[in-house]
């Protein structure tokens, strides 16, 4: 079910605001993927990246072609492991999250 309008905007707005809640998206999209849920991983960054940087500035700072970032995060798209770890150390730097991996 896409997402309206309305509800982007708020969460745009919640993540300019509240640092703990851009922290915990971040992180759950990137658990999400460890997880093996690709799927809803690459979802939840795409709203992420489309909420803070934005497609066209991150496709400038990791030197993609923003048409292939964006084809990378949609439905279909398999990213590669270099360019998406590029992406998540831009994200991190771009919104002041830094993340950690720790054993279970």
């Amino acid at each position: 079910m896409p997402l309206t309008r309305q509800f982007k905007q708020t969460v745009k707005e919640r993540l300019d605001s509240d640092a703990a809640f851009r922290a915990a998206l971040l992180s759950d999209a990137v658990s999400l993927l460890l997880e093996g849920d690709l799927e809803t991983g690459k979802s939840v960054l795409r709203d992420f990246i489309n909420a803070t940087i934005g497609f066209e500035a991150l496709a400038r700072e990791v030197g993609m072609p923003v048409k292939s970032l964006m084809r990378m995060f949609g439905p279909k798209g398999n990213p590669r492991a270099d360019n998406l770890f590029a992406v998540i150390r831009q994200l991190q730097e771009s919104s002041g999250v830094q993340l950690a991996v720790a054993a279970a």
